[in-house]
């Protein structure tokens, strides 16, 4: 043993940081030759595009509602008057201008129970009964003939107190209806899993705008005579039938990634086919198809854009009606769509960012 030597162990290098930017610029833009290549590539181009569009939009833009430097800077710099003179048009549609107020609380308090819906610490029983009470005040704010608020028809809604209208409420109907036609195409009766299939089937293979148009026209030919339904009403309905043929086939998916031994051994358990499902099936479907819900959430917002065809004047639609009206204004259209295309993606964008906290959360228990 005296004459063993011993060598001495090399120290270990220092771990390399792993968080930060430097870290993430290393493995996300230069990991290797190929994303290199692609980061100079792209960054060239945004020097090339960025100063340019920033010229245009911002430091050469016309920011007061005045025709004259819109025209004087037509080609130089964007007109954004058009949207500063316009707005009220673009956001109410052909409410009353002295009633416009109403349409805006509506329209907030819609939002604010939105994210109350979507914030954990208001998922209670009593949420059902604040969306009721939202709801009706949302109606006779909008509708007016009570409580001395004079009487607007829904024909002459628009803008984005409609959008918000049609989207939340065709999503809220479309969701239930969605999970029983997908259970429906999975049933062992063939009565109920023949109706869900041709369901699903008819739906999908027509465009939205079809369905509007029938809602919308065809539709009241076969009513009796005398009776009639809100135009509002039928596009509703319509837009939920739509979107749940659609949501249907995402949650049918989920349900069918679900392990058949779950289903045994529920059943060894006791438990009956609706407690299977509520209990065990539905929230490990749900769970593992959380992104193609919202994409189809996001599809049905922005769905809502094909209403003007039937005379619903939503953002879209209140845009052309604001702009087309006006034939100083009509040159400076594209900035108009800017606006709304702005509002359209904060409002997509809130959605997308809230599931990924939903899969976030849905993950944290799988999480080693």
């Amino acid at each position: 043993m005296s004459g063993t030597s011993f060598q001495p162990i090399p120290a270990r290098a220092a771990p390399r940081p792993t968080e930060g930017v430097l870290p993430w610029m290393r493995a996300n833009l230069f990991g290797s030759w190929q994303t290199t290549f692609a980061t100079f590539v792209l960054g060239a181009l945004l020097l090339w595009i960025v100063p340019s569009l920033v010229d245009w939009a911002l430091l050469r833009a016309v920011w007061r509602p005045d025709v004259a430097a819109c025209k004087a800077a037509e080609g130089a710099g964007a007109c954004w008057g058009v949207v500063a003179e316009k707005y009220r048009v673009i956001i109410f549609g052909r409410y009353p201008y002295e009633e416009q107020w109403r349409p805006l609380v509506a329209t907030v308090l819609m939002v604010a129970m939105l994210v109350a819906s979507c914030t954990r610490p208001f998922w209670k029983r009593w949420l059902v009964l604040a969306w009721a009470v939202v709801l009706a005040v949302f109606f006779v704010l909008m509708y007016g003939g009570v409580l001395g608020l004079s009487q607007v028809e829904t024909d002459r809604w628009g803008g984005l107190p409609l959008t918000i209208l049609l989207s939340s409420l065709s999503i809220v109907m479309a969701f239930p209806i969605a999970l029983l036609v997908a259970l429906g195409r999975r049933s062992n009766l063939p009565a109920i899993r023949a109706f869900c299939t041709i369901y699903v089937e008819l739906i999908r293979g027509v465009p939205l705008i079809s369905i509007l148009f029938m809602a919308s026209f065809m539709f009241p030919l076969f009513m009796p005579p005398g009776l009639t339904i809100d135009v509002l009403i039928r596009v509703l309905v319509g837009i939920t039938l739509f979107a749940a043929a659609y949501l249907a086939e995402v949650i049918r998916g989920g349900l069918q990634a679900v392990p058949k031994g779950q289903v045994e051994a529920a059943a060894t358990l006791g438990l009956s086919y609706w407690q299977t499902q509520r209990k065990i099936v539905l929230p490990q479907a749900l769970a593992m198809v959380v992104p193609s819900i919202v994409n189809s959430f996001i599809s049905i917002f922005k769905d809502t854009s094909l209403v003007s065809i039937v005379s619903l004047y939503e953002l879209t639609g209140a845009l052309d009606l604001a702009v087309n009206a006006d034939a100083n204004w009509k040159p400076f259209k594209l900035q108009g769509y800017f606006f709304i295309a702005l509002i359209y993606f904060l409002f997509c964008f809130a959605m997308s960012r809230y599931s990924q906290w939903v899969e976030r959360q849905l993950n944290a228990g799988r999480r080693r």
